[in-house]
């Protein structure tokens, strides 16, 4: 029996692809387009696994990536200079820098640590002309704060809050300075209201939505192991916040997303 296609423009703006072995790869990806997920950022989280990720883009026109480090990864090498980050992303399918960011939940890297490689790629993203992906965990003032002052003293540069989960000061913050802010399952869990009523507000040009697969699976499927193909269960959810159908909130991220990560476009 056919799998009756969902939607035809879906983009997971934020999935680990090298999470999965070389044997899953191709029935991942076509249960992604089975869902109707039409392309699929796989990001950078060290930079040696940055720089194998194009061997997965690579034969595939519709899947992009990202290099960088991880706030959890930032101690176990020297930090990477923004020059070096953004050579890294000259290539045409490397359509950004990151995920960096803060975690100050796990803390595994020292947070003095996590701040300069943050900074790093703040710069290495303005260089490159490449939104940087952002992951925050637990940080929000510092990641406020850092923000603005890199503003403040370089200029002008793209960004996304990926998987959001804080509060709506830090997503006001990122809005104000021209971010963007992406969901995920979570916004499918029984206790993320309050992440719901934040999702309902966000401006609709500065909207995405995204798996962080292989990990935080949306209800219905919470426990199992996440996979592109069911970013449009969270879809459905935040186009039912909105008031919207879902090919409707498609269509929307699916631009959204080719008016932030350009060289997608």
């Amino acid at each position: 029996m056919t799998r009756e296609r969902i939607c035809t423009v879906l983009i997971d703006s934020h999935c680990h692809l090298d999470y999965f072995t070389p044997a899953e790869l191709p029935a991942v990806l076509d249960r992604a387009a089975a869902a109707g997920v039409g392309e699929m950022v796989t990001i950078g989280t060290t930079l040696e696994q940055s720089a194998r990720l194009p061997g997965i883009a690579g034969p595939h026109p519709n899947l992009w990536y990202t290099v960088g480090v991880h706030p959890h990864h930032a101690a176990e090498a020297p930090i990477p200079a923004p020059e070096a980050l953004a050579a890294m992303a000259e290539p045409a399918k490397a359509i950004g820098i990151g995920e960096s960011g803060l975690d100050y939940f796990y803390d595994r890297s020292p947070r003095d640590v996590q701040q300069a490689n943050f900074r790093a790629h703040i710069r290495g993203a303005r260089l490159a002309g490449v939104p940087l992906v952002i992951h925050a965990r637990d940080a929000d003032d510092d990641i406020a704060n850092i923000l603005q002052d890199e503003r403040n003293k370089g200029g002008y540069f793209m960004f996304v809050l990926h998987c959001f989960s804080s509060s709506r000061r830090l997503a006001e913050a990122g809005l104000a300075l021209g971010g963007y802010v992406s969901f995920s399952g979570i916004l499918t869990f029984p206790k993320s209201s309050e992440l719901r009523d934040i999702a309902r507000d966000i401006p609709a040009d500065r909207l995405l939505v995204e798996t962080d697969a292989p990990y935080l699976a949306p209800v219905p499927l919470r426990g199992k192991r996440n996979e592109p193909a069911f970013v449009a269960h969270t879809a459905r959810v935040l186009a039912g916040l909105r008031g919207m159908t879902l090919d409707a909130l498609a269509d929307l991220t699916a631009a959204n997303f080719r008016r932030l990560f350009s060289k997608a476009a």
